[in-house]
């Protein structure tokens, strides 16, 4: 599970561990259309991070992160994230698996 320290009243740090991606892949899996945005931009935009550098406000694509988290870290001024390389592999391969759905359904979305 997700540990978030507060440092100050500005300032968290969130640590994660693999079941934490986990979480992260079954929550998507169990609602494509909510989360097939941020599916899409998570597989789509990662390799350009080089995966394990991955922002999930680079692209807008927190919905799933703070499920995760149960909170919006961007409630504090500065926050940091300390994640395994198996976190950012794992939430990539779930991402995968659910791509073609969620892209199927942002298309679905575009064209109505």
């Amino acid at each position: 599970m997700a540990k978030i320290d507060v440092i100050d009243d500005k300032t968290i740090r969130i640590s994660v561990e693999l079941a934490d991606a986990v979480k992260m892949v079954d929550e998507a899996a169990s609602d494509i259309p909510a989360y097939a945005s941020d599916i899409v931009t998570i597989y789509e935009k990662m390799p350009a991070f080089n995966y394990t550098s991955f922002c999930f406000y680079a692209y807008d694509s927190a919905k799933l992160f703070e499920f995760m988290l149960g909170m919006d870290p961007r409630n504090y001024n500065s926050f940091s994230l300390d994640a395994p390389d198996a976190f950012f592999y794992t939430l990539y391969g779930g991402m995968a698996a659910l791509y073609d759905a969620a892209k199927a359904e942002v298309q679905k979305t575009q064209s109505e």
